[in-house]
């Protein structure tokens, strides 16, 4: 059982670590493509956040927040390899950090193609949240057990 838990971890990190080499090897000087795509979805939501809460938001440089993904992912996902608590902690951070920015749909009306292309990719990205926030509460439940079990005392 513990190799089947084992070889469920590894594949469900490899989609976390595959996404976080891809971002690396992109990178170079002016951080990657994904900065071209990154940075005026990040503008929008920041926008959006201020106007919404009235928040000033501070400018980010987004090679900082392509770095802060492959950190969160890379890390986040070897470490959730190993049963770590932390590293579901540091992946739900990256889907609980990104999902708004990446799939921006709230951008979109219902009835264009984008909209769909993006809901799609959201409620997916939202559904590995899920696992991650599953995993997390079982650790949090499995701890909780064992610190409840005292020995019992022996009577003679």
């Amino acid at each position: 059982m513990a190799f089947t838990l084992f070889i469920g971890r590894l594949l469900f990190a490899s989609f976390f670590i595959l996404s976080a080499y891809q971002l690396y090897l992109e990178f170079g000087t002016d951080g990657g493509p994904v900065v071209k795509v990154l940075e005026p979805k990040l503008n929008v939501f920041t926008k959006l956040i201020t106007l919404k809460t009235g928040i000033k938001v501070p400018e980010v440089d987004t090679k900082h927040v392509v770095v802060a993904m492959i950190v969160l992912q890379g890390f986040g996902g070897v470490a959730f390899i190993f049963g770590s608590y932390l590293g579901a902690i540091l992946l739900a951070l990256h889907q609980l950090i990104f999902i708004p920015v990446l799939y921006d749909c709230y951008n979109y009306d219902v009835d264009e193609t984008e909209f769909s292309q993006l809901f799609s990719k959201f409620t997916q990205d939202m559904a590995l949240l899920g696992a991650l926030l599953y995993f997390i509460g079982m650790k949090h439940s499995i701890s909780l057990r064992k610190s409840r079990k005292t020995p019992k005392a022996k009577t003679n």
